[in-house]
């Protein structure tokens, strides 16, 4: 029954100057940042700018089409980075989703419906179960009132409210009526502050761009320091100071890896391909790798760890334990027990079902649905399981009550009572002992638990019942979480649970699926001390539980992980969860049970809501990391190769002419390379990916530039140089002559073509760091080989590309020594790692 209020609400027009004095109620606009100077960040950032100022040195030396190539891959990687990361800002914006469009409000003492965003304070709502809250407001008056706050706070259960209680906006009415009077609309809400949190909440940068920008420092750093030497070199052989100048900018733009910035992020790309094959959606191209390196997972509970769906799974009679199989809102399953036992099962589950005439399962969309609070409708699953038929239309009904922790209904069979247990077994007139003792070790196990008891006596003073018995309920645990936690572990990865729920429902779930770990704590949000430093140490322990939460304590937790050097990936679903997810390293959100705002914050979706496919996405990123190695330690083994002929050329005073033109390594660079480099970029996780914790050091380390600059490079330099120089040789040139312009088109085709093979030799010895990965397991690697030897033949044979590129197609025995460097560097290549393994 709706209950009136002592006055009329607001008059019209007092609503509508108060409307005018305070604006609509609308959540803030959130700055946005135009798309225009989105782009204009991709085309400026360190390593675009080192491109351009590479492209217009290029155009000063005299190579137009090298620079006019150089920009064109700037703009490119540009374009496809901003339509990744374009609408990875709109959390704040879709807060406003939550709110209504429009709202049921008395004014001049009648019940009108108006836009919401026409509320004022002081405005009264009416309300009923399925209204969602749409500001600020005080409940005056209401029967059964129970609001779903999971949104903002994480608890899991709909909280009951009772005159006098606030009601947030953005959360819903899922049971009973209320009158409520608005005190806060728009920015004055407590979603607007969560709004605020969320808008100011920077992402830090990402570890994938700390890591690039100090391989692009180094780069930059050895391209520019080989430029000044080699104009050194150029001006002491008496070369004209213009020509020693264009020649030095010439080799400082060849050392610049143009194919490096659109390799990674065509990789990151194919990787989130990978992702969204197994339910991850990745929203930020550079959280592909950041997953891979992280080393704190902040989890929530509710919808992540389980399945946010209550249900019984046992019930004490007086008789003995009933068993309750089965999971969610279906009726399917099976009681379990001693037959005295499942005897008295009818009857409980009739009288616990019937104090809940509201709560029912809507089946009409083919798969069931629960109406109303879920607790009450798992007692309705409970008598459907138990075979009882619908409860009668109560006589009357005394609803659930926060103070008195239960609820009763009177119908023609009696007095039937349903609640807390410390709220009923009280008004039973006798309490065996079993009761208390199979109540204190289901507590044990973190079940929430209800008692039942039925008087037949009509009349509604709850005293002299009879106990009919215990109901233990969870939201049980997703099926593949135990596992997923234990594979985080074992990939070195801490995980700890923090949820706006109960720290005993909290504590039990984890220990149900081994997140917990002897002697992990259990804390609550009151518990955390206000001192960065302390909240640092208190939490950054693998298994902790962190109950009560609001909000802020989560980005307070994030931020305080961080400070102590963690990746750390934070995971969520509802609006409260939005700042912290944006402030973590990398946010996961869930895409099937989440909120707007959760995924708009968030990184990385995850589209079945299971925990298990972050494993499988953190497989996907270290998977990554090792391959932007793999190309890496690929670019500059070419970078070494095509410095090679530069460096011949100066140590023999100019008497060896240059092997390849600068033409010739942009040509390597993008035209053979760029596909073998994103093959090896696309190379599948191995079985060793999840062992022991993620790799922590640069992506330029030791062991990238000694197999680079030490193995790789200089074999295969050394084996290209030698085959110009047979051509050559062969062709009657002499150390100090001037080289016939044929023969020298001929031997740089030689020179060309022996680094185009030898870079196909090197990306199968890029495979693995330690051992031979063999030929097939890549089959993109195979097709790019195959298009790379295509490219190859076109370079050299079709014109005027030869003309222009300086080098003509070898003869018979050029390309039998071009085709020699393959065998040459894969063998140094084994040889290295047959060394390594036997010092390891």
């Amino acid at each position: 029954m709706t209950a009136t209020l002592p006055h009329p609400g607001l008059s019209a027009d007092e609503a509508a100057d108060r409307l005018r004095r305070t604006g609509p109620n609308r959540l803030p606009e959130p700055r946005r940042t135009p798309a225009a100077l989105v782009l204009a960040r991709q085309l400026v950032h360190f390593f675009a700018v080192m491109l351009w100022v590479a492209a217009g040195l290029a155009v000063l030396a005299g190579m137009p089409e090298l620079g006019v190539a150089i920009a064109v891959v700037v703009v490119v990687n540009a374009v496809f980075s901003f339509a990744q990361e374009y609408r990875a800002d709109r959390a704040a914006q879709r807060l406003r989703d939550l709110m209504p469009l429009r709202a049921t409000v008395r004014r001049d003492g009648r019940a009108v419906v108006v836009a919401a965003e026409d509320l004022v304070v002081g405005d009264v709502l009416v309300l009923e179960a399925g209204d969602r809250v749409c500001a600020d407001a005080e409940a005056v008056t209401g029967s059964g009132l129970a609001v779903d706050e999971s949104a903002l706070t994480g608890e899991s259960l709909p909280v009951r409210k009772e005159p006098g209680d606030r009601l947030t906006a953005g959360t819903h009415v899922v049971e009973g009526v209320c009158q409520a009077v608005v005190t806060a609309t728009g920015a004055d809400t407590r979603l607007a502050a969560v709004a605020a949190v969320t808008a100011t909440a920077g992402r830090p940068s990402s570890p994938l761009a700390v890591r690039l920008h100090h391989t692009v420092l180094v780069v930059a750093s050895v391209a520019i320091g080989v430029g000044v030497v080699f104009f050194g070199i150029a001006t002491l052989l008496d070369l004209p100071l213009a020509e020693s100048f264009l020649f030095a900018v010439g080799v400082t733009v060849a050392l610049v890896p143009e194919g490096l910035l659109p390799t990674v992020t065509l990789s990151l790309a194919v990787a989130a391909r990978r992702m969204a094959a197994r339910k991850a959606l990745v929203r930020r191209l550079e959280a592909v790798e950041t997953l891979g390196a992280t080393t704190f997972i902040c989890t929530d509970k509710t919808g992540t760890l389980t399945r946010n769906e209550m249900t019984v799974v046992a019930v004490w009679t007086p008789a003995g334990m009933v068993d309750i199989s089965g999971s969610g809102y279906s009726a399917d399953g099976a009681a379990t027990g001693a037959p005295a036992a499942l005897a008295l099962l009818p009857a409980l589950a009739d009288s616990a079902a019937r104090c809940s005439p509201d709560a029912h399962v809507d089946t009409r969309h083919g798969h069931p649905r629960p109406v109303g609070d879920p607790m009450e409708v798992a007692l309705h699953v409970l008598a459907a399981k138990a075979g009882v038929p619908a409860p009668p239309h109560p006589i009357g009904r005394t609803a659930f009550d926060p103070r008195r922790r239960r609820s009763s209904v009177v119908d023609a069979d009696g007095l039937h009572v349903v609640g807390a247990p410390d709220a009923v077994l009280p008004l039973c007139h006798a309490v065996p002992d079993e009761a208390r003792q199979q109540l204190a070790a289901l507590s044990e196990r973190g079940l929430r638990l209800l008692a039942v008891a039925h008087r037949v006596t009509p009349g509604a003073d709850e005293r002299d019942l009879d106990l009919l018995g215990l109901i233990a309920l969870e939201d049980p645990p997703r099926p593949d979480v135990a596992e997923a936690v234990t594979a985080c572990r074992r990939a070195g990865i801490a995980v700890g649970m923090i949820t706006g729920d109960h720290p005993g429902t909290a504590a039990a779930i984890a220990r149900e699926v081994g997140l917990a770990l002897p002697g992990s704590p259990v804390l609550t949000g009151a518990d955390l001390p206000e001192n960065d430093a302390a909240l640092a140490a208190l939490v950054d322990h693998d298994g902790i539980v962190v109950a009560r939460v609001q909000p802020e304590d989560k980005l307070r937790i994030a931020r305080a992980l961080q400070s102590r050097g963690h990746v750390v990936a934070m995971t969520g679903d509802g609006v409260n969860d939005g700042p912290a997810l944006r402030a973590a390293d990398i946010g996961v959100a869930m895409g099937a049970s989440g909120t707007d705002v959760a995924r708009e914050a968030a990184d990385l979706v995850l589209l079945d809501d299971h925990f298990g496919t972050i494993v499988a996405a953190v497989e996907l990123g270290r998977a990554t990391f090792a391959n932007i190695r793999r190309f890496l330690t690929y670019h500059l083994t070419d970078n070494v190769a095509e410095l090679a002929p530069f460096v011949l050329w100066a140590l023999s005073g100019g008497q060896i002419p240059l092997a390849i033109t600068v033409l010739q390594v942009l040509a390597i660079d993008i035209g053979t390379d760029l596909l073998p480099a994103l093959a090896l970029g696309a190379e599948p996780a191995n079985p060793r990916t999840l062992s022991g914790p993620a790799r922590r050091g640069q992506l330029l380390d030791g062991r990238v530039l000694r197999r680079a600059f030490g193995l790789l490079g200089p074999v295969e330099a050394a084996a290209a140089l030698a085959a110009f120089l047979i051509v050559l040789v062969t062709g009657g040139w002499r150390l100090g002559d001037t080289a016939d312009p044929a023969l020298l088109a001929t031997a740089s085709g030689t020179a060309f073509a022996a680094i185009v093979l030898g870079q196909l030799g090197t990306a199968f010895a890029c495979r693995s760091e330690s051992r031979w990965a063999g030929w097939r397991g890549n089959p993109a690697l195979l097709a790019a080989v195959a298009v790379e030897l295509a490219v190859l033949a076109v370079f050299l044979s079709v014109p005027p590309l030869p003309d222009l590129l300086g080098g003509t197609g070898p003869t018979a025995l050029g390309w039998a020594l071009a085709a020699a460097v393959i065998p040459v560097v894969l063998g140094a290549d084994l040889a290295a790692k047959a060394v390594w393994r036997r010092r390891r």
